[in-house]
């Protein structure tokens, strides 16, 4: 289907009550204007693993996304996999307009790109390719560097609600809890 093709009130609707079935992990991207300008970012459910090698991954923005606009001019972005006492940050990013979503929110800058303190994971990409996906853009990024605080849960968000993911039992030896 193309972004100008209409889908009936009921299945969106039935469409949306499925994937809030799906436990996913909240996101923020973020890049940074070539022309120095102030950095950006959006929340994001939808980014997942793409390729162990060569590291790619792949995030879903909304077409009319400044961050987007932004990753399309300089091609590169970073991702912050949010912890689970983040969900204040995770709304704070998802808000549309022109106000800075990062005043007030503590982060540094690494392989050029915003990293927000305390995350649970972070990476820096460069775009590959892109992706018309309906009313979103699919981003595919090669990964340029990765870390983990493996101590830290993920913010997740299922059934409308933010909250973490707990373990049935104890990991496998040698698997990071």
């Amino acid at each position: 289907m193309n972004s100008t093709e209409t889908v009936s009130p009921t299945l969106q609707d039935a469409f949306k009550d499925v994937m809030a079935c799906v436990a996913t992990p909240v996101s923020i991207v973020t890049a940074v204007p070539g022309d120095g300008g102030p950095p950006c970012g959006a929340t994001v459910s939808a980014f997942a693993s793409l390729s162990v090698a060569p590291a790619m991954v792949l995030v879903s923005l909304d077409r009319r996304s400044r961050t987007l606009e932004v990753i399309r001019q300089t091609g590169r972005f970073g991702l912050n996999v949010l912890g689970a006492d983040q969900d204040d940050l995770a709304m704070s990013f998802a808000s549309k307009g022109g106000i800075d979503k990062f005043y007030g929110t503590s982060w540094t800058t690494e392989q050029g790109l915003p990293r927000i303190s305390r995350a649970a994971a972070w990476l820096a990409s460069t775009v590959a390719d892109f992706v018309d996906g309906g009313d979103h853009v699919i981003v595919l990024g090669r990964v340029d560097a990765a870390e983990a605080a493996v101590t830290r849960a993920p913010l997740v968000y299922h059934r409308r609600s933010f909250g973490t993911h707990r373990p049935h039992r104890d990991p496998a030896p040698g698997v990071p809890a």
